[in-house]
């Protein structure tokens, strides 16, 4: 018993070792620092040991860019389930042997930096860019463009995190058992009442699974923000990026980031274990 022990423990050593070094050690120094003193030198977060950046954190006038923050990632969330499943569920019932094309089809995006696609969304969404030149012909557009408001972010964090969607929903949709649905019509339900009580229960993990993927890096973006958004679209990502660079508020960036990640377990507490087979 202890030799099986001891082998199953040298196999999961590489492993803790890096999430030792890469993982758990710097988010010990970012708490750490969420509890200095800011300092402007060079040593950026001093002693004595303060709470006054988690004080300044909370204070109520960073509360509508914590709201914002929900915001944009809630509606990026549900944006990427009202287009992900049905581009999931057409690939897992109706892809056939293009199945392995239309997934790779998917991931495209991934293979070139995600920095130069915002740029790129940045440059149609301007007041002389494509959307808004398409848009003019209708006489749909707008003033100054897209550039700079809150769709204009929504749209580019959806962009972004659509396959971290489809993915999970996918592998939900080709588990799930189609038998179930001709049960359903065969017992005089239609198609509205079969999808809610019959396929969305069915489908369920996936729709977890693919929401917390999303919701997460989502909360957390500062470029979309940045880019797309400007100043007053700003999100506590953006916020935190601003602390550690122009700011120089190194311990009140720490505070953000952890209070960031309190959220985020939150969500994963709340999820509880559906979801985890598709992962």
């Amino acid at each position: 018993m202890l030799r099986r022990w001891l082998k199953a423990n040298a196999l999961l050593a590489p492993t803790g070792i890096w999430l030792g070094f890469f993982l758990i050690a710097p988010l010990v120094v970012v708490v750490e620092f969420s509890f200095a003193t800011r300092n402007t030198g060079v040593a950026r977060a001093v002693l004595p040991w303060t709470t006054q950046a988690y004080l300044t954190a909370l204070d109520p006038a960073f509360l509508p860019i914590f709201g914002r923050t929900l915001l944009y990632a809630g509606a990026t969330t549900v944006a990427c389930l009202l287009l992900g499943f049905p581009l999931a569920w057409f690939i897992a019932r109706h892809g056939g042997r293009y199945r392995t094309a239309l997934l790779a089809a998917v991931l495209i995006p991934f293979w070139s930096s995600y920095l130069a696609r915002i740029y790129a969304w940045k440059a149609l969404l301007d007041g002389e860019g494509l959307v808004n030149t398409v848009l003019g012909w209708v006489g749909l557009d707008r003033d100054g463009g897209f550039l700079l408001t809150h769709g204009a972010v929504i749209l580019g964090l959806t962009y972004g995190f659509l396959p971290f969607m489809v993915l999970p929903l996918y592998v939900a949709c080709e588990r799930f058992d189609v038998r179930l649905m001709e049960a359903s019509y065969d017992l005089g339900h239609g198609r509205v009442s079969t999808f809610f009580r019959v396929v969305l229960p069915g489908v369920l993990s996936g729709v977890l699974a693919g929401s917390l993927l999303v919701l997460v890096p989502a909360a957390g973006d500062f470029v979309t923000p940045k880019l797309l958004g400007g100043v007053e679209q700003s999100t506590f990502g953006s916020v935190i990026d601003d602390q550690f660079r122009g700011g120089n508020n190194w311990p009140l960036g720490s505070a953000m980031a952890v209070l960031l990640l309190v959220l985020v377990v939150f969500v994963l507490v709340l999820r509880g274990r559906r979801g985890e087979d598709v992962l």
